[in-house]
């Protein structure tokens, strides 16, 4: 077996562990407020999740287009799949240290700051392709804001129209709600999160010279949507107290509205073939909805540790992939 074929061997299972990884990270994100709620239990909720991400995951692939050639051109890229095992590798370790702390930060802003900052250490600046670099860093910068805003108006839109019912009704009537939210919210971080490591399986194939085209193919769908599926059901409980129960109190009513607030904004971006980081959307939802409630009811100060880790993930994960690939560099 040569070293190509050994290198794409192990970007596979780097990828399938990093969305493996994602499941129990980011996809406890979709089930949060339900399980804080008390609308799921957390088995119901895990297997809830599974299916609907898988089945949101095998749905589309214009994310994993993106991924697969929006960043560079896998076409062009040299030494491509020591790029994507330095980014894989930047990226799995940066999940597992804001896991083990219990930090949502973003898989997203993880991987792609690792495609960026390893083909910047194999080639320098120019092997970027801005055009679709810089989209896809306004769709990560833009969809948190869009979250708040849209949770904010969600929120006021339940307190009007339920402002005259029964609490005690209007919260059990949510409470069933949720699962239908629940469900949406986990597709729809299906159909956006599920893609990106399909988009880089494809890519190490393109740059691998396995593969002359940049559609997905059938057995890296189905592969990476089970490797989400898998993970969901193992981990994520850090991450659900954080975004469940540490950034504001819950109810049903606050639950329902921000899961409906972050699967429009998710399953928007997804429409428009765009990657966002699920853990922004939902937890920027969360404010919002928490802000619409009371202002003061948001607990800002988690709020600030979440959106600092933002900050830092992209420059962080970019530097660390670099690092890695000139490392690989000299061995491979």
């Amino acid at each position: 077996m040569d070293t190509m074929m050994i290198l794409i061997i192990a970007i596979v299972i780097l990828a399938l562990a990093f969305d493996f990884i994602n499941g129990f990270h980011d996809t406890a994100n979709a089930i949060a407020t339900s399980v804080s709620t008390r609308a799921l239990t957390p088995r119901t909720a895990i297997i809830l999740a599974a299916v609907m991400n898988f089945i949101g995951a095998i749905t589309f692939t214009g994310v994993a287009k993106t991924i697969t050639k929006g960043i560079v051109d896998p076409f062009t890229l040299e030494n491509g799949t020591l790029v994507v095992l330095a980014a894989l590798i930047s990226a799995i370790a940066w999940n597992l240290i804001t896991w083990w702390y219990g930090i949502p930060s973003s898989s997203s802003h993880a991987l792609i700051g690792s495609i960026a900052g390893a083909a910047i250490g194999a080639a320098g600046f120019g092997i970027l392709n801005y055009t679709g670099f810089i989209k896809i860093l306004q769709s990560l910068i833009i969809s948190p804001f869009l979250a708040l805003g849209v949770g904010f108006l969600m929120m006021t839109l339940f307190a009007l129209v339920f402002k005259n019912f029964n609490l005690g009704k209007t919260n059990r009537g949510f409470r069933t709600f949720q699962i239908f939210t629940a469900a949406l919210q986990s597709y729809s971080h299906g159909t956006n999160d599920a893609q990106k490591a399909m988009g880089i399986i494809t890519l190490a194939l393109i740059a691998g010279g396995f593969q002359s085209s940049s559609e997905i193919p059938e057995w890296v769908r189905i592969s990476a949507a089970i490797a989400m599926g898998a993970g969901t059901s193992v981990g994520g409980w850090k991450i659900i107290k954080t975004v469940g129960g540490k950034i504001m109190k819950l109810q049903p009513v606050n639950g329902a509205a921000a899961d409906l607030s972050s699967a429009v904004i998710i399953f928007g971006a997804t429409l428009i073939h765009l990657p966002v980081s699920t853990t922004h959307v939902v937890s920027s939802s969360i404010m919002g909805v928490g802000a619409a409630k009371r202002v003061k009811g948001v607990k800002w100060g988690v709020a600030r540790r979440i959106v600092m880790t933002w900050i830092i993930t992209l420059p962080s994960c970019a530097l660390l992939a670099g690092i890695i690939y000139k490392i690989l560099a000299l061995f491979l």
